[in-house]
């Protein structure tokens, strides 16, 4: 079932790597990344972005808004070349964005507060392969909105509904993860060309929950957190609970998987949720 608001916003779920998707070009990835980031800003057109990663986490029952306008990066990665400490992407905040964002939070009852922070890598590397500075700017104000502190796909749904009322204001909503994300298993995975098993039971077992009706979604996504392979998959649920955001921001438009690889321990699967409708 589409949107009956033929203006409205899609939401997107991005698997975002490690910082070094940023220079593998020829990976699959990198292209699906690129291609999405042109549907954005070709097509979509949205007013500003709000964007949750994986590698924020506020309270456990408190999330927390950006409200900064002049916002700088952080390098929370380690053991990499020493010029991605020196990467850049240009952006900027909205007060007034993430005033809105706040208030909505505040009126579905959910405990939220304003910060100063800049944007993690799970924001800032994907966008700059989706955004490229110089062939395919996002001209747009950007505000990150925290995960809570617990792995709780019910919160994090509703989290997401919470805030499906600012599509109709021309705001992207835009959640980022890893569809599979397994660090601990990368000395044995990249051995073998193959994918780890359950990097593919786990990849296939999301998309029938983010492909699933409405109706049906929110219980298959939360029901993937108890699968027997869940914790192969994600031994900690950070990078997966940002699509329960994503599913849950959605409300009755149905989710399609735009791009998948699972390779060794984990999944690049990209979602959309919703129509994409020139602006």
């Amino acid at each position: 079932m589409a949107s009956s608001n033929s203006h409205r916003t899609p939401v997107y779920f991005i698997s975002h790597g490690g910082p070094n998707i940023m220079e593998e070009t020829k990976h699959p990835a990198y292209g699906a990344l690129q291609k999405i980031g042109k549907e954005i800003t070709q097509k979509v057109k949205p007013k500003a972005v709000v964007v949750f990663s994986a590698h924020w986490r506020g309270g456990k029952d408190r999330i927390e808004v950006n409200t900064a306008e002049m916002t700088e990066l952080i390098y929370d990665f380690y053991g990499f070349p020493d010029h991605y400490y020196e990467f850049e992407y240009p952006n900027v905040g909205s007060k007034d964005v993430a005033h809105k964002v706040m208030g909505k939070l505040s009126d579905a009852g959910i405990d939220v507060g304003p910060v100063h922070r800049g944007l993690d890598h799970g924001v800032w590397a994907p966008f700059l392969v989706a955004f490229d500075p110089k062939k395919n700017p996002l001209k747009v104000p950007l505000v990150q909105v925290s995960l809570f502190g617990n792995e709780d796909p019910v919160k994090h749904y509703k989290l997401g509904q919470a805030l499906t009322s600012l599509r109709d204001e021309g705001i992207l909503i835009v959640t980022s993860g890893m569809a599979v994300h397994n660090l601990r298993d990368m000395r044995f995975a990249f051995a073998s060309p193959k994918p780890m098993p359950y990097a593919a039971s786990f990849d296939e077992a999301l998309k029938d929950a983010a492909t699933a009706s409405p109706g049906e979604r929110e219980r298959k996504m939360a029901e993937l957190l108890k699968r027997p392979d869940a914790r192969q998959a994600h031994p900690t649920f950070e990078h997966l609970l940002p699509v329960h955001v994503g599913a849950g921001a959605a409300g009755e438009d149905v989710g399609k998987q735009l791009f998948t690889l699972a390779e060794a321990c984990f999944s690049w699967a990209q979602y959309r949720f919703g129509d994409v409708v020139a602006a």
